[in-house]
């Protein structure tokens, strides 16, 4: 099992500086893509100010902003928008292979885990923080407002990774409120214990309330390994250990295998309507952390 992280490791002195940008970037994206009022099935909305506007006599008299009138002498309503209240969920993989043997998959993971609680709480959304492996946890109570970004901080920085991950039994174990619209994101390398259990558990997936984002963290050696001749591997989650020979070929035969696997699972996330994104554990963070929010969610307002 490895050992918990530090939060020096994980973040360096700028990343919650670089987060603000980030919100700030995605909140005027939001802002120059939105045209009046908008209109959603999902339940829980608060109203915004928007701007005024002079009162013509159609308008409600209860609109009129009578302190306005008081300065001007004139008569003017306020507009409002709709905003869309979410509960966030954030679902990372806390099983042995996100930290063994490369500990930046965990990072990465742990990353995005904190960008999206950060991106919820600055906008005022319920975030809620799971962590997955043999089973679910909710490692924290659904939170609200921008200074509980410590507590999500001071969580993730705690959780040791090791075991197995039980895909099927996690998803059909998560169950997301119906109180509020859900976004949820699960972050993992969907690593079961077979190459076809991430499959067999979308369909799982597919049943839960809310928009649905599963982001596969990968190393890079893990899609094409460096490896030639007589070599032990051990798998970091069971322990189990074998002997191979490996030769050019069958490294080949395991980057088709590896690719057949993301794309089997991408594929099938793409039948249940469930968005998938890949990325590996070397890419910069900020650049696909934006890319992933702007392939469209409610978080972003997209």
């Amino acid at each position: 099992m490895s050992e918990s992280i530090t939060r020096e490791e994980l973040f360096d002195a700028h990343f919650l500086d670089r987060l603000r940008t980030l919100a700030l970037r995605l909140r005027k994206r939001r802002q120059l893509m939105r045209r009046g009022m908008q209109s959603t099935p999902a339940t829980g909305h608060t109203r915004e100010f928007k701007d005024y506007r002079h009162y013509t006599a159609r308008d409600d008299f209860r609109a009129i902003d009578w302190r306005l009138y008081a300065r001007l002498e004139k008569l003017f309503v306020r507009l409002y928008e709709e905003v869309q209240e979410l509960h966030v969920h954030i679902v990372v993989d806390t099983s042995g292979s996100m930290a063994l043997p490369f500990t930046d998959k965990r990072r990465q993971a742990l990353r995005f885990a904190v960008a999206l609680a950060y991106l919820g709480l600055s906008g005022q959304h319920r975030v809620s923080l799971y962590s997955m492996g043999d089973t679910i946890r909710r490692e924290l109570p659904p939170l609200r407002g921008q200074g509980n970004i410590d507590k999500v901080i001071n969580a993730v920085t705690q959780w040791e990774c090791g075991g197995f991950t039980d895909l099927e039994k996690c998803f059909t174990d998560f169950r997301p409120t119906r109180q509020r619209f859900g976004s949820i994101f699960v972050i993992s390398d969907f690593f079961g214990r077979d190459m076809n259990s991430a499959v067999e558990a979308v369909n799982k997936a597919a049943g839960w309330t809310g928009e649905t984002h599963f982001v596969q963290i990968v190393h890079p050696w893990e899609q094409k390994p460096d490896l030639d001749g007589e070599v032990e591997l051990a798998d970091v989650e069971t322990g189990e250990k074998r002997r191979f020979w490996i030769t050019k070929r069958e490294v080949k035969l395991y980057t088709e295998m590896f690719d057949a696997f993301s794309d089997n699972l991408s594929k099938a996330c793409a039948s249940r309507q469930i968005d998938f994104f890949r990325c590996t554990s070397d890419e910069p963070f900020e650049d696909r952390f934006l890319e992933l929010l702007t392939r469209g969610s409610a978080l972003a307002g997209a």
